[in-house]
């Protein structure tokens, strides 16, 4: 099974669990894997390696983000016009750019905690392996929209699963399960590929900061 395969599996099966804990009123697994759940007010889930020392990194290698839709969306759905209709490209052309826009704002995070993104493993060198699964697009653009105009009460929604590894052993340190809802309003609003993007930044924004905070934890714990 190929490594974007076995991230995206992995992804799919915590987010299910999660969510089945959530809806009987239990706070999901405790341990995955040999990861033991910890309590965390930011994320849904952080789950970490018990009792590994876990050495203060200064860089970071940052694996492409692989990008998976929620199983029941369906992009073309409501009798959308033909002028509005998303094809494969369109569709190919979304992940795409979602993944790009995910390594371009956690490099600049990193970058800004004084972490150096490279490309080659090493003992102070953190694999991050991150996956973005269930993505939902309420009222999803294509190029060729126009002037039409969508309102929305929420645009969207989508969940990280982030795997940290050592680089040089290959061994899982901890994972991370996060799911974040674009704008919700409660009343309807313009929702179109610019509104997109902006809720789409505003939460990879958190996920990268989230990771700087723990790295900067780290070095805390380590001085």
């Amino acid at each position: 099974m190929s490594r974007k395969h076995s991230v995206l599996s992995l992804a799919a099966t915590l987010v299910v669990l999660l969510v089945a804990g959530c809806a009987t009123t239990q706070p999901g697994p405790t341990e995955w894997d040999g990861l033991v759940r910890q309590p965390n007010t930011r994320l849904d889930a952080v789950f970490l390696k018990p009792d590994a020392e876990i050495p203060s990194y200064t860089s970071i290698i940052l694996a492409p983000a692989e990008v998976q839709f929620a199983r029941n969306w369906d992009p073309n759905r409501g009798g959308r016009s033909l002028s509005r209709r998303l094809d494969t490209a369109d569709i190919v052309a979304i992940k795409d750019n979602l993944a790009t826009m995910f390594g371009e704002i956690f490099r600049e995070e990193l970058a800004a905690g004084g972490y150096q993104v490279v490309t080659e493993p090493g003992p102070d060198t953190l694999l991050v392996v991150p996956a973005i699964v269930d993505l939902y697009i309420t009222a999803p653009d294509n190029i060729t929209a126009g002037r039409s105009r969508t309102y929305t009460a929420n645009s969207g929604r989508m969940t990280l699963v982030l795997e940290l590894r050592d680089s040089v052993t290959g061994e899982t340190l901890a994972r991370v399960v996060d799911s974040r809802s674009g704008r919700n309003s409660g009343f309807m609003t313009i929702t179109d590929r610019v509104t997109n993007t902006v809720d789409a930044r505003r939460a990879i924004r958190v996920w990268a900061q989230a990771l700087r905070s723990g790295l900067d934890s780290l070095h805390k714990s380590g001085a």
